[in-house]
């Protein structure tokens, strides 16, 4: 990823880093994250950390998929613990935790803000059936699931996975089903 960005902002500096650690070495204007921190162990304190390291009048802006009580993603857990891969697999549908609730991101970050918004937009994303909301999890939330697993597990758990998104995600006339996408986002303005 970090290749491709450079490749295509090459006046751009780039810098690999963990972020549960990571802190700017200047004031920056914006901090903006986009699909990462929802991943990030205990990313409120990561969240107040970067926000105080920010420039009055900077701002912080986050985006986090919300979408763990999906069925996109409750059935991802419910197939792990089935079939024969359920042993190898143990505790894969603890990658990452729920986000908690708005409120809690209010609590804990206003403090730190002149400003902040916090709000929850639902996309709903038309893909080519139950297959393509397999091929759109599994770069993120089937990683987990299927890391592990050697090749005849991968086809055997997709399978499964593919039936019951069936069911869960009707056909529209057209072949298209919706994939209702929540996510949380917040600004921050110093």
């Amino acid at each position: 990823m970090l290749d491709a960005a450079r490749g295509s902002l090459p006046a751009v500096s780039f810098v690999n880093g963990d972020l549960t650690h990571w802190m700017p070495d200047f004031q920056p204007d914006l901090l903006f994250s986009n699909a990462t921190f929802q991943w990030v162990p205990d990313h409120l304190a990561v969240l107040a950390r970067l926000a105080g390291s920010l420039k009055e009048g900077g701002a912080l802006a986050v985006q986090m998929p919300d979408n763990l009580m999906e069925p996109s993603h409750v059935l991802m857990r419910e197939v792990a613990r089935q079939g024969l891969w359920a042993a190898k697999l143990g505790l894969a549908d603890t990658a990452r935790d729920p986000l908690p609730g708005p409120a809690t991101y209010y609590a804990r970050l206003k403090p730190l803000f002149r400003r902040l918004d916090i709000w929850h937009t639902i996309y709903n994303h038309p893909l080519a059936g139950a297959r393509g909301i397999v091929e759109w999890v599994k770069g993120t939330g089937l990683g987990p699931y299927l890391d592990p697993l050697d090749e005849t597990e991968r086809k055997g758990f997709l399978t499964a996975y593919e039936e019951k998104l069936q069911r869960a995600y009707p056909s529209l006339g057209d072949g298209t089903v919706l994939l209702r996408f929540p996510r949380l986002f917040l600004v921050g303005v110093r």
